[in-house]
């Protein structure tokens, strides 16, 4: 079974995305900033940016790293974040307390490190779900049956397929749902296919192009011509560094995954723009609404308002042509076709 890791360090304070630019600023604070926060069990480190912060994914140019304690790049519950000013500028800094000498190693589980945002809103999305190439799709064998002419199956039961298989020498295959297309909104190209894990198995044999698994877990049924695909069980590293992307970009929200009409904080979009715009994990968009169109009352044309800020993404999920990302926050009700943007 695929397991989360939840050991998300606090690296990203430390600076690798800082600009010549960014750090001659001097970062603005919140306006209801504390001056002391203890960390307590369920924090997260995007709620301690800002609680401290105007612009959270700037923490990284206030973030002194204190040598003296082991790891200062993991945050625990217990920790102290204080606000000091070094040349007119603020800092922050954590304190962990006197700490007693001891012969023997003092070790923390990284399960009990505060995470950098609320690992459990993308979990399914970090692994389940894929964003495929048309031909990727097309060409991956698809199911035709299962055992004693069962049309769905679930975990324990055999399947066949029938098709090239898309990996050699890998024995565990990934069974998967095509669930919605995306086309840019703007240009009209193609974007890709998504598609939903259903359920997974190991490869019993193949005669010719027709092929038998034996499902090891399922999260639904497995029907015909569900698409079958390389995949592995694998540890899925959550780690992210909240930072801007390294080039413009201008997008738009093109769903919202889970059914949901609205979005809020926490949900899950999907933008029309990857991994060739530059996009990675961790990188943070504004989303604005776009401007109503209204009729000017002395000239009687239709005129579209400015767009105004709606809230803003983290990228955590990159393919080609699209990103997943989540909704970190949320100053109005967003919606498809919103405007993301880099931030400010």
């Amino acid at each position: 079974m695929r397991k989360l890791l939840l050991s998300v360090t606090l690296a990203l304070l430390t600076g690798p995305f800082m600009s010549a630019a960014v750090q001659a600023d001097v970062v603005k604070l919140a306006a209801d900033h504390p001056e002391r926060y203890v960390v307590v069990k369920g924090d997260t480190l995007w709620d301690i940016a800002n609680r401290f912060l105007a612009t959270p994914w700037r923490w990284p140019d206030v973030w002194y790293v204190n040598p003296q304690i082991d790891n200062p790049h993991l945050i625990y519950p217990g920790d102290v974040i204080y606000l000091v000013y070094v040349d007119g500028k603020p800092q922050l800094r954590i304190d962990r307390g006197p700490r007693k000498l001891s012969p023997t190693v003092r070790r923390t589980p990284l399960e009990q490190a505060i995470p950098s945002i609320p690992l459990q809103d993308i979990k399914s999305f970090l692994s389940d779900n894929l964003v495929l190439e048309r031909n990727t799709l097309e060409s991956a064998p698809y199911v035709v049956g299962g055992v004693n002419d069962r049309i769905v199956a679930g975990a324990g039961d055999k399947i066949y397929a029938r098709g090239t298989l898309l990996a050699e020498n890998q024995n565990f295959y990934g069974v998967y749902r095509p669930s919605r297309t995306y086309t840019d909104p703007d240009s009209g190209e193609f974007l890709g296919f998504e598609t939903q894990s259903v359920g997974g198995g190991y490869l019993l044999g193949s005669e010719g192009d027709i092929h038998t698994l034996q499902l090891k877990r399922t999260s639904e049924e497995v029907r015909v011509l569900d698409r079958v695909l390389p995949t592995q069980e694998e540890v899925v590293q959550s780690v992210f560094y909240p930072s801007s992307p390294a080039q413009k970009i201008d997008g738009r929200i093109l769903a919202v995954l889970d059914g949901v009409t609205q979005i809020g904080q926490f949900d899950v979009v999907t933008i029309n723009r990857g991994a060739r715009e530059g996009l990675e994990p961790g990188n943070l968009l504004q989303v604005h609404k776009a401007g109503e169109r209204v009729r000017d009352p002395v000239t009687q044309e239709f005129i579209n308002l400015p767009s105004e800020r709606g809230g803003l993404v983290m990228v955590f999920k990159v393919f080609e042509k699209v990103s997943y990302a989540l909704v970190m926050q949320a100053e109005n009700v967003l919606a498809v076709m919103d405007e993301v943007r880099s931030p400010r």
